[in-house]
């Protein structure tokens, strides 16, 4: 970097040609449901693949906490209706984890603060067995 030439702030995001505020939100990981967070918390007790499972979702958490946004939007037309009805999503996102996994979240927020609500996890085929590819 030259002389004159400062540093752009990371958590500014540029928005048509024009730098954005950062967002300053609280940023908030929680579960879908009571069986999702068991579900996590047996990972942690389980065998080896488990256990590295485990520390893959945490990371993710922690990536979700900096921007939730951070995952690919998936499009409505393939979302699972179980879904809809089950949490009334009105988006969902990918967040791809290491090894072919596939951690799956929705959105909800407002003025003051934004959620990442874990819904499920699971392996490349039984991500493409749940989206229909």
């Amino acid at each position: 970097m030259g002389p004159g030439r400062s540093k752009k702030n990371p958590l500014q995001q540029k928005a048509g040609g024009k730098m954005k505020k950062p967002d300053l939100r609280k940023k908030y990981v929680v579960f879908a449901d009571e069986s999702v967070k068991h579900a996590y918390e047996k990972l942690a007790e389980g065998k080896s693949e488990d256990k590295q499972l485990y520390q893959f979702i945490n990371r993710a958490f922690d990536d979700l906490k900096k921007n939730p946004f951070i995952g690919i939007k998936i499009p409505k037309n393939v979302w699972p209706a179980e879904y809809i009805r089950r949490y009334g999503i009105n988006n969902l996102w990918k967040y791809d984890l290491p090894n072919g996994w596939r951690l799956i979240y929705t959105l909800k927020g407002g003025e003051v603060e934004i959620v990442s609500i874990i819904l499920e996890w699971f392996d490349h085929k039984n991500y493409e067995r749940r989206f229909g590819y």
